[in-house]
């Protein structure tokens, strides 16, 4: 039987989860609200933070307050995708010089900041002095079969390994809505890991994408591939399309689905958004 206090039913499991999220989530927030604090004091105008506007996967259901963000990809000619990360340069700014990381994608301003929340302002491979490739790699753990048993986490995320991406399912939902694949970007060697997840849309299901920006999604996707980094807007757990079987209760079998909450986002829909960044460390 639950206590008193228990808000979710005994038998799910579901308090003693969500009590472990909250907790490590506070304790994470202070930090990162302590930096954001002393940064926002430090850092000059234009390193990073405050006021930005970026496309991502819209946010359709659950606490969380909005979509997660889009990165454009490229592939290579050996099939090899790769997440675009603007170069960073030195500018001046109300007569300081600052670091900025900022390109156009179609008619879109991308920039370094649509990624600094949930703490990744902090991480390595964000910072100007990474030395990263931007390849997409394979993670470990993935929630999918086919990619726990055809390929190795490290592994560079290639063209071949999504052919059969019109016809994919995994026992989950409606099957032939695209391919997914969870995997890592800018960090190799770090101690921290930027968690992405990269989809393979089929033609028929392609040209009923929706963005707000029909120039970006042109210029940021590739043979019909598109990614995301996968960090909830919530709690900044790692949600997964089509990745859970838990998620047929919340009707959320055929969309991105975030198992600590019940945050739920439409990888077919793609919104413009504003929110405000962390500032990167000093």
């Amino acid at each position: 039987m639950a206590n008193d206090d228990d808000k979710y039913p005994g038998n799910s499991g579901r308090r003693r989860f969500v009590k472990g999220v909250v907790g490590s989530a506070a304790l994470a927030g202070v930090g990162t609200t302590a930096g954001a604090m002393i940064n926002a004091t430090t850092n000059p105008s234009g390193s990073g933070g405050g006021s930005t506007q970026y496309i991502g996967v819209e946010h359709i259901d659950g606490p969380a307050p909005r979509a997660m963000p889009m990165i454009p990809i490229e592939i290579d000619a050996q099939g090899y995708i790769k997440g675009v990360f603007p170069k960073w340069k030195t500018t001046t700014v109300s007569g300081k010089q600052v670091q900025t990381a900022t390109m156009q994608v179609g008619d879109v301003e991308y920039s370094v900041d649509w990624f600094q929340y949930c703490g990744v302002q902090t991480y390595g491979g964000l910072q100007p002095d990474a030395q990263q490739d931007n390849y997409f790699r394979y993670s470990d753990a993935p929630p999918y079969s086919w990619q726990q048993e055809q390929v190795q986490a490290g592994q560079k995320i290639n063209v071949a390994d999504f052919s059969d991406y019109t016809t994919w399912g995994d026992g989950i939902g409606q099957s032939g809505l695209g391919k997914p694949a969870m995997g890592t970007w800018r960090s190799q060697g770090e101690k921290e890991t930027m968690p992405v997840q990269v989809l393979r849309i089929p033609p028929a299901r392609w040209g009923k994408v929706d963005c707000d920006s029909p120039s970006f999604l042109k210029a940021a996707s590739s043979q019909n591939f598109i990614a995301w980094l996968d960090k909830c807007t919530h709690f900044c757990c790692v949600p997964g399309f089509k990745a859970l079987a838990q998620s047929e209760r919340f009707d959320a079998e055929n969309d991105i689905y975030c198992p600590c909450h019940q945050s739920v986002y439409n990888p077919y829909n793609l919104v413009k958004q504003t929110f405000v960044a962390l500032p990167r460390p000093a």
